[in-house]
């Protein structure tokens, strides 16, 4: 009973089991890529190189933001490290400003009114709000994007999987059947030789009418595996391509994601609507206070004191402190503004770890790839420096 339940394999080969999917891992496997293969090989390193300036490119433009933050962050350091004197100077031009916000914050102590940290974090963003708008509009829209893409890739590449163990049971199965028509055949021969030399009947036709039996069933067999096996064959490569789209998609995803999650920092808020809102009720808090022109008119020369104050100090961009005068005075605001900064100095931190690593993982593959196979070495890596020299 145990032979024919090894002979035969019902059902899949491997049962199919649910996992989470890991949407940031790049996953690498060349095993079935036939590097004798021009075609095969040439697109396996481009896709490599492709991942290379794709994030090299991302690199670029995190480096920029990633400067403007450090750069707030050494002028909070420089206006903490301010001697007494100079520092009391600038904290009563601070306080000036403060008086008049907080008159100001009277007339618009109304109900339905806009909170004032709010008003003044969406005044200190108010140039750069709408493009933020826009961008996490798009990148939310985009990430459903990204993810119904892995979704779909992921869902091919277990339904090539899936076909992958039917055709391997099948071929179990297929061997299980040769042997079953060879031991018939075998047995047939042997109870046709007992009637002919035993009882001394004509079984000639018995012979014929056997063997050729057993030539068709092995000949159908036999064809049915060839072609499972070159099912399989075709049923890998396709794995294989789908891994290789499913790593461009993933580093499209995590970056996608990353700036997401930095946006969503930068500006305070859950969701471009949500933004969008706010940015509204801005617009109609900024028409009540043009009532205040005398009191725009004090708080400007103040700022420009403020400014003026801090413009004789190390400070890159004394502007932005206009908007920041209760940092100025009070410590606990001043923490408050640094544990932003460095969360959003982490996030983009992280993003370009990330691609950093991609780069490297990319350029290891490739030299995993020369090793491997040295023969094409010298071509892979004149790959690489005409791509570089694109780049």
């Amino acid at each position: 009973m145990g032979f024919w339940k090894n002979l035969f394999r019902i059902g899949s080969g491997r049962k199919q089991t649910e996992t989470e999917y890991n949407w940031e891992e790049v996953v690498y496997d060349h095993t079935e890529v036939d590097f004798a293969d021009e075609e095969q090989r040439s697109r396996y390193v481009t896709n490599c190189l492709e991942q290379i300036a794709e994030a090299a490119r991302e690199i670029d433009l995190l480096d920029g933001e990633y400067a403007l933050v450090t750069a707030y962050l050494t002028d909070m350091e420089e206006i903490e490290a301010l001697p007494e004197q100079p520092r009391q100077e600038l904290n009563q031009a601070a306080n000036r400003l403060l008086v008049l916000e907080q008159e100001r914050e009277q007339y618009l102590g109304k109900k339905n009114r806009m909170k004032d940290s709010d008003y003044f974090r969406m005044r200190k963003q108010e140039d750069e709000v709408q493009e933020g708008i826009r961008k996490l509009a798009e990148a939310e829209k985009y990430s459903k994007l990204v993810k119904a893409d892995l979704q779909r890739l992921d869902r091919e590449r277990h339904a090539f999987e899936y076909r992958r163990d039917e055709l391997i049971t099948m071929q179990t199965n297929l061997r299980g059947m040769a042997v079953i028509f060879i031991s018939a055949l075998a047995a047939c021969l042997g109870m046709l030789a007992v009637l002919q030399f035993v009882f001394e009947m004509d079984t000639y036709a018995g012979y014929l009418i056997t063997i050729l039996s057993a030539a068709v069933a092995v000949t159908v067999v036999c064809v049915k595996y060839m072609d499972a096996d070159r099912e399989i064959g075709s049923v890998e490569r396709s794995v294989s391509r789908l891994i290789q789209l499913q790593n461009k998609v993933k580093i499209r995803y995590v970056n996608n994601k990353n700036l997401l999650d930095y946006l969503y920092i930068k500006y305070g808020t859950e969701s471009a609507a949500d933004l969008e809102k706010r940015w509204n009720a801005y617009q109609d808090e900024k028409e009540e206070r043009k009532q205040f022109a005398e009191a725009e008119a004090k708080t400007e020369y103040y700022q420009r004191e403020l400014v003026r104050k801090l413009s004789q100090f190390r400070v890159s961009d004394p502007d932005r402190w206009v908007g920041q005068v209760r940092a100025l005075l009070d410590p606990r605001e001043m923490v408050e503004i640094r544990h932003e900064l460095i969360l959003r100095r982490q996030a983009l931190r992280q993003q370009l770890d990330y691609n950093n690593g991609v780069v490297k993982t990319a350029r290891e593959e490739i030299m995993s790839v020369v090793k491997e196979h040295p023969e094409y070495g010298m071509e892979i890596m004149d790959m690489v420096d005409r791509y570089d020299s694109g780049v």
